[in-house]
């Protein structure tokens, strides 16, 4: 009669009986594949949503950038032309 399989634990040191078969260990593997298959495509989902995001960002500081720019100038002219509406005579 065939002596029950040994394995090892992550010390080397032998154990009487299996704890998992090659079956099971594959099932495993398996399972712990498709979470991280899971988390991977979440992480590059959220990836993807925070780039839109940041370009939106960005967007929105060149509008803003603009904008200031522009009141910048008018501001230039108002400092420049000194008979300006409100110095009228």
């Amino acid at each position: 009669m065939a002596a029950p399989p040994r394995c090892y634990d992550g010390k080397n040191r032998c154990r009487n009986r299996c704890a998992m078969t090659l079956d099971e260990r594959i099932e495993k593997l398996t399972e712990r594949h498709e979470a991280l298959t899971q988390a991977v495509d979440l992480l590059a989902a959220m990836y993807q949503q925070n780039e839109r995001r940041l370009t939106q960002v960005l967007d929105a500081i060149n509008r803003l950038a603009n904008i200031a720019e522009a009141h910048d100038v008018r501001l230039d002219d108002q400092e420049r032309h000194p008979d300006g509406p409100g110095d009228a005579a």
